[in-house]
Parts: structure tokens; C-alpha cells; sequence
């Protein structure tokens, strides 16, 4: 995990919407914290994939890693209520 997290920071780090890293807006969660949040894939294809959770700030261009989570698996009933992340 560690290796997949790494290269997930530096692909992050050049580019947020490289095409590997899926990233995309959880609006669930973007409303629970009044600010966009977003999800980049870590992994894919395999059971309990883990995601990094991530908002930009608190300076121009700056990206704070505030959660790294399996992708919950039943994206209904409210699973990104089960997503526990730093506070911002």
C-alpha cells in the first residue's frame, strides 16, 4: 500500500486530474464539510480499494491529504456517511 500510496502522491502532486487517479468530487461529503472533497483511486478493480480523500488549500495550489479509506462498497443508504476523515 505504502508504494501505491507514494506513486498516488506524486501523480497528485503533477497532475490532480491525471487519468489514473479517477479524480472526482464526492458531493456527500463536499456538503458535510461546505467545501469541495475529493476522491483519487489508490487502487482499483480489487475488494476494499482504497481512496485518498483530499481538498485544496489551506494555500494557492496547496492539496491536504485528509483521508485514506476503502471505496465504500454500497455507494447508497449514505456509505460516504461512514467516511471518516481529518478535521479540516
Amino acid at each position: 500500500m505504502y508504494k501505491k500510496w507514494g506513486k498516488a502522491l506524486k501523480l497528485l502532486s503533477a497532475d490532480p486530474g491525471y487519468p489514473s487517479l479517477q479524480t472526482h468530487e464526492i458531493e456527500p461529503l463536499s456538503r458535510r464539510y461546505e467545501m469541495k472533497v475529493w476522491q483519487s483511486y489508490l487502487e482499483n478493480k480489487t475488494s476494499g480499494a482504497m481512496r485518498m480523500y483530499w481538498v485544496y488549500g489551506p494555500d494557492q495550489k496547496d492539496i491536504t491529504i485528509i483521508g485514506l479509506e476503502p471505496h465504500p462498497e454500497d455507494k447508497k443508504n449514505g456509505a460516504y456517511d461512514r467516511i471518516s476523515l481529518s478535521d479540516l
